[in-house]
């Protein structure tokens, strides 16, 4: 294989306007060609629909005027209370030319949730639709900034506008406006893995810092006949910035999905759309290869890219995906605040199971220790990012300056996560900075644990933790989730520790196996070790108190 990758690292440039908007970028410029498609979209019940950019375009300006009526203003904050529909897309662009701030809050969320959001953006007006709208309307009365609630999919309720009649009202015609490239345009609140979630501020300019991140990771996007889809929420940095808005950047089209995630709806998406390209979270790509492992037997599938992320891939989800899909998966590192920085280009270099990959073109990233300074290659230490002319970064948290503050090292942005640079640049993840586990004074990452023990043929799905332990300061312990028709037994139990001990280093095995029905996950798929290390605090106190659990 051909290594290109110091010869596209050394050659990159950003090129970062002054004035630059993401609505004009990534749908107002494609809309003059009125048969270039944007959106292919169904739901769980059967529903089919398909915008050109031209149709995404009309939309959003008859929408970025209803607003403008409703009292929405420059840098005013819009909640998006929204699965992935048609409405999704348009209410960005249509929020985003009028610089007005988009406010995306997950669909899953519960009132409490949306509450203390929308109080801390001081959201003045929310769109909704059926299945989010009672949710909001439990805290409606809490809400004091909230002017105007837009229903969207039928969402009727006293006090809500109607979204078909206040678009109908409304004229076609809205010029975008001239925006400054570091102008505010969105805000995505952290999940609250350390205290209180955080809004993370992003300018216009965000979705060029992604781009490198996304072109590379799918190969090199676009290609002739691309066509994008991922199940990732369009709430969340995920799906917004590392699928919706990437694609129509390249002004070419996405597959948008209302409904839960199914491993077999998944492969009927991939076939009758023909999509070639997908951003798929670990957990969906395990759900699949279980659901269906000979996916080729069954569907016509022409997948050319596949990037993931959220949770280490695996040797063993890399080996099935090359030979039953026909790609290899190009894993991913990035956060919210500082998006899509780290990854795999299998079409540019090697892929090297189990890492999340090299820094992509534009992007300086090193592992440091609590100073700032660069980690010797091989030793665990924090993942950081220079904000030195990179235009991926957030601009701040929302109304926390002490937090912003806090998330920089000099010009280092840290992002609290462990690893390991390899003598290839390729980097190691580790965990959280909160998961590093300290036995005997070793510091142990739980991801290359977790990676092994999910090649063990018994095991579905891990998560290790440290356990308090008196005479260590804690111990490894695993969470195993089996494969169907598999029994926890204390055969089982050692074979998988030996698994691991002949693979690892000796102080890296698990001395201690719980087996689960299943993982706890937050809504993008990510594991919650924070969750299990809670379970077992809980179960030490119960036992110093004698309580049983």
């Amino acid at each position: 294989m051909v290594n290109r990758y110091e010869e596209l690292y050394r050659a990159f440039r950003w090129e970062v306007p002054a004035r630059f908007n993401i609505a004009r970028a990534c749908c107002g410029r494609w809309a003059a060609e009125r048969s270039r498609f944007a959106l292919y979209w169904e739901d769980e019940s059967g529903a089919r629909a398909a915008y050109s950019f031209w149709d995404i375009q009309q939309r959003a300006n008859r929408l970025s005027n209803a607003l403008a009526a409703l009292g929405v203003e420059r840098g005013h904050r819009v909640a998006l209370i929204l699965p992935q529909r048609p409405e999704t897309a348009i209410a960005y662009i249509a929020i985003f030319q009028m610089g007005a701030i988009a406010l995306p809050l997950s669909h899953l969320f519960g009132p409490d949730a949306l509450e203390y959001r929308m109080q801390h953006a001081e959201a003045s007006v929310a769109i909704v639709e059926p299945t989010t709208l009672p949710s909001l309307w439990a805290i409606r009365d809490r809400l004091p900034q909230l002017r105007h609630v837009i229903g969207a999919g039928g969402a009727r309720e006293s006090g809500v506008h109607d979204w078909d009649a206040l678009l109908a009202r409304a004229s076609r015609s809205f010029a975008c406006l001239d925006t400054a490239a570091d102008e505010p345009a969105l805000i995505i609140y952290t999940s609250g893995t350390t205290g209180a979630p955080k809004g993370a501020l992003q300018a216009q300019r965000a979705i060029l810092g992604n781009l490198p991140g996304f072109v590379h990771s799918h190969d090199f996007f676009p290609q002739p006949g691309d066509m994008f889809w991922s199940p990732a929420d369009w709430a969340w940095a995920g799906g917004l910035l590392d699928a919706l808005l990437p694609s129509w950047y390249f002004g070419l089209p996405i597959l948008g999905y209302r409904g839960r995630f199914d491993a077999e709806r998944g492969y009927e998406l991939l076939e009758r759309y023909g999509v070639r390209n997908a951003f798929l979270f670990p957990t969906a790509l395990k759900l699949m290869m279980k659901a269906v492992p000979e996916p080729r037997s069954r569907y016509q599938l022409d997948l050319r890219s596949v990037m993931s992320a959220g949770e280490s891939v695996g040797a063993s989800l890399i080996e099935w995906a090359r030979e039953q899909l026909g790609v290899t998966i190009n894993e991913m590192y990035g956060q919210t605040e500082i998006n899509y920085v780290v990854g795999n280009c299998h079409a540019a270099g090697p892929v090297k199971p189990g890492s999340i990959g090299r820094a992509y073109p534009g992007h300086r990233v090193a592992i440091v220790d609590e100073t700032g300074a660069e980690r010797p290659r091989g030793e665990l230490g924090e993942i950081a990012v220079h904000r030195a002319d990179d235009p991926v970064f957030f601009l701040e948290y929302w109304k926390n300056p002490q937090a912003t503050r806090d998330k920089f090292v000099g010009d280092w942005g840290v992002t609290g996560d462990q690893g390991r640079m390899d003598e290839d640049g390729y980097i190691w993840y580790q965990g959280r900075s909160d998961d590093v586990i300290k036995s005997a004074g070793y510091r142990i990452g739980p991801a290359e644990i977790e990676s092994c023990l999910i090649r063990h043929p018994a095991v579905a799905n891990a998560a290790v933790i440290g356990k308090p332990d008196e005479a260590r300061g804690a111990i490894v312990k695993a969470f195993i989730v089996l494969q169907p028709g598999e029994r926890a037994s204390p055969e089982l139990e050692r074979s998988i520790q030996e698994h691991v001990r002949g693979r690892l280093a000796p102080y890296e095995y698990p001395r201690e196996i719980e087996f689960i029905d299943a993982l706890p996950m937050t809504t993008t798929g990510k594991v919650q070790r924070k969750e299990l290390r809670k379970r077992e605090e809980a179960r030490a106190a119960g036992k110093a108190s004698g309580v049983r659990g």
